[in-house]
């Protein structure tokens, strides 16, 4: 059978219906690797694999010897219709079976006409296919047997969802919204964490991941998630940060040797400090000869060290390429607009900050205490630093080498970085051998300083995407999907911002080398509704991260600080299709454990919802200059969104028969807030009435400040508090209750329910103290 169809399930995303494919295992359907002899209709898509075909096989023909000649005849058809609908991709929806605590249908759900029609015609042979005794004792009565086949929700019944086109005209897709942004899900890891700023594998076989936290502290965890007790590393002692939310200095990076399997050796980027003076380091250890899980911490070597002038922009990445070199992200120095000297630090090549550099750590050499690699841009150049292999750096906040196609190898190498801006565009460039990436004289596509700008001998690079602070505020990088599990994303380059919470993605055509933009929501309604995923995460993102299989994690926290445990390890999960099973197994090396587990238990939850979050406003495109690269604009404006925030949620429970979610009652959530203004008041200004318990209501100001107002505009999509306004000046809700009062937040909390407060209900207060906000997506201090 040609498998004309097969092609189109490989496309990227498309717009359209939020169906919910998924499997009798409770997991996402997938394109077989041979094509299916019973269930051929199945060959393209579909949730049975040559084995489960060939199984199904087995009891079609045993259910012929059951029945007579005659009767099977006229009944194969259906036997093999209802055989095989175990393998079609919404097979959990006609069994019934969306989670693993409803019981299991015998017989898949059918529509009533045909129902009706295989019992006039066929109705014996449910007594071979089904020992469900109910299903038995109505067999007389065909209205009633047809109808405890039935489904609720008719849209998935047999053989109807066929033809259903909202279910099958993006089947096997990643699904996105109606404004394009694509739907994903995705899997708590590890939790926890304070600030985890990086997570790593040792690619040694061992399919261990370790995850670095900002305090000084490196954990390593096992492929089954559960962490060892005792950490990989902790040099806390040294690294020089603080419980400051948004403290950028602290333990910044680590990168396994690529012979690590036999060398035992790392690489490590802290901050360290003495009174007013501080620096980068950048050293190497070697594991303990004793514990292979444990670094040896007497074997510390510093490699490289690296005045700071200022507490900020300290960089952070360590990565080893396919060369075998060691290459180091530096940041400008701090401040603001790189002040250091006539062109500042990214556009000295005699200065190591702003730049990323390369060094051979296998070698040492001119009393170094590593090698410079000889095909290194500026060695030789006396103006310059010879570890310099690209300038023009703000503060490239992670970077990855891209593994390449699984099957061509296209892309490999590549090393894409997300540099964090100034005060107006972020970016994510693609880095090469000598590159000039532009900073000071240029911040994204514009220029920020213009005499610099304007000097032809710069010859900068453009990055291949910057998006403006009405998008977010501050960068970081990603990882280029290439892992097994999930087809559809493979180079698909995925990044976020930190001040936003905004997952994002870049997709290259490879015919015109375009890169198109497309953001990235948690799936809506059902789209995640697979035991164990989940559909919501902390807002802060700080890192991504690859396992030794290639799957994709990001690390982000409630809070910003070093000091708080907040921090979660998410994996990205695509519900629309996965690799065939068994395809995608792995057999970890065995690693001697000398430290008790931790085993590994999740807590967050998903949440029903009944839509994807939409985009922000963005501001007009910004016109790239002609250059010799192929870039993207910003995304095109939509409205504006709350930032991504944890939430309690619970999954909906099940009787035996259920169809989908109905969110008729699910419009609004306990601690959603909205904004009343008098005629004339522009949008992000009024009255906060907070919704609890079924209603609307009012909040008092006493103890109200900018903390709490910081808190409802986030809610409202709104980058920015202005002021908290009090007396009620906007205006008085005398009709609604008083909900809240003495709201006293601290401004990182999700809604003004987990801030302290005397309790619902409960107050001291008259509808005159009501409380408002005035709220903008433009920074009020520049």
């Amino acid at each position: 059978m040609a498998r004309a169809g097969a092609g189109a399930l490989l496309a990227l995303w498309v717009l359209g219906a939020a169906a919910h494919p998924q499997c009798l295992d409770f997991r996402p359907p997938f394109r077989p690797p041979q094509l299916l002899r019973l269930c051929a209709q199945y060959s393209d898509f579909g949730c049975c694999d040559e084995g489960r075909d060939a199984e199904l096989t087995r009891r079609f023909w045993d259910l012929a010897s059951r029945v007579d000649t005659a009767e099977w005849a006229a009944c194969a058809g259906y036997a093999r219709d209802l055989l095989c609908q175990e393998c079609s991709p919404y097979a959990a929806h006609l069994y019934d079976a969306e989670d693993p605590f409803t019981p299991l249908r015998t017989v898949p759900g059918l529509c009533q006409d045909y129902c009706l029609d295989m019992w006039h015609k066929c109705r014996g042979l449910f007594r071979h296919l089904s020992t469900d005794q109910e299903l038995r004792a109505l067999e007389g009565n065909r209205a009633r047997f047809c109808r405890y086949l039935s489904l609720d929700d008719t849209d998935y019944c047999f053989p109807y969802l066929l033809v259903n086109k909202n279910l099958n005209s993006n089947l096997g897709h990643v699904v996105a919204d109606a404004k394009g942004c694509l739907q994903l899900c995705l899997e708590e890891v590890a939790n926890g964490l304070r600030n985890p700023v990086a997570m790593v594998h040792a690619r040694d076989g061992t399919h261990r991941f370790f995850v670095a936290e900002q305090v000084g502290l490196v954990w390593a965890y096992l492929p089954d998630r559960s962490r060892l007790e005792k950490p990989f590393l902790n040099i806390s002692w040294a690294v020089l940060t603080s419980p400051w939310q948004g403290d950028e200095r602290g333990f910044l990076g680590i990168a396994f040797h690529p012979r690590f399997r036999h060398n035992r050796r790392l690489y490590v980027y802290y901050s360290v400090g003495i009174r007013t003076s501080e620096w980068i380091r950048i050293s190497e250890f070697r594991v303990s000869e004793d514990d292979e899980n444990a670094v040896d911490h007497s074997s510390e070597r510093i490699l490289l060290e690296v005045k700071e002038p200022a507490s900020n922009h300290n960089g952070g990445q360590l990565l080893f390429g396919d060369d075998g070199y060691l290459y180091i992200f530096t940041g400008d120095g701090g401040m603001a607009g790189d002040p250091f000297g006539t062109f500042g630090n990214a556009q000295n090549k005699s200065a190591l900050l702003g730049k990323v550099l390369r060094i051979d750590v296998d070698r040492k050499e001119r009393g170094l205490p590593y090698g410079i690699p000889p095909d290194n841009p500026f060695v030789g150049d006396p103006a310059a630093q010879p570890e310099v292999y690209a300038l023009g750096v703000r503060n490239m906040w992670r970077c990855s080498f891209d593994r390449g196609d699984p099957a061509s190898g296209a892309g490999r190498g590549r090393l894409f970085c997300g540099d964090v801006g100034q005060n107006k565009f972020e970016e994510v460039d693609l880095v090469e051998r000598g590159g000039n990436y532009g900073w000071r004289a240029r911040e994204g596509f514009e220029c920020y300083d213009r005499s610099l700008c304007a000097n032809s001998s710069l010859n900068d690079v453009l990055p291949i995407f910057a998006y403006p602070h009405t998008i977010g505020k501050s960068v970081t990088g990603g990882y280029v999907y290439r892992g097994c599990e999930y087809p559809n994303l493979n180079g698909l380059y995925i990044f976020g911002d930190f001040m936003t919470g905004r997952l994002m993605s870049l997709h290259e055509n490879p015919g015109t080398g375009q890169w198109h933009y497309s953001e990235i929501c948690m799936g809506h309604g059902q789209t995640c509704e697979f035991p164990g995923l989940i559909n919501n995460y902390y807002p802060y993102i700080i890192s991504f991260g690859e396992d030794e299989a290639g799957e994709l994690y990001f690390m982000s926290t409630g809070e910003p600080s070093a000091t708080a445990p907040r921090g979660v390890v998410y994996k990205i999960i695509d519900p629309s299709r996965r690799a065939p099973p068994g395809k995608c197994q792995i057999q970890p090396a065995q690693v001697k454990i000398r430290s008790r587990l931790i085993p590994f238990v999740p807590k967050e939850k998903f949440i029903p919802k009944t839509r994807s979050t939409a985009r922000p406003t963005a501001r007009a495109p910004t016109r790239a200059p002609r250059r010799r690269r192929p870039t993207v604009a910003p995304p095109p404006p939509t409205p504006r969104p709350a930032r991504p925030t944890q939430q309690p949620g619970s999954r909906r429970g099940g009787g035996r028969r259920r169809g989908r979610l109905n969110s008729a009652n699910r419009a609004f959530r306990d601690g959603d807030v909205r904004l009343v203004r008098p005629a004339g008041l522009s949008s992000g200004s009024g009255r906060v009435e907070v919704f609890v318990g079924g209603r609307w209501g009012t909040v008092c100001d006493d103890s109200w400040n900018i903390n709490g107002a910081a808190v409802v505009c986030r809610q409202l999509g709104f980058a920015y508090a202005v002021r908290a306004v009090k007396s009620a000046e906007f205006g008085q809700g005398g009709s609604l209750p008083i909900l809240l009062d003495n709201v006293r937040c601290a401004g990182w909390e999700r809604n003004l329910l987990e801030c302290q407060h005397n309790g619902v209900g409960t107050h001291n207060c008259e509808h005159d103290e009501d409380a408002g906000v005035v709220c903008s997506h433009q920074n009020p201090d520049l």
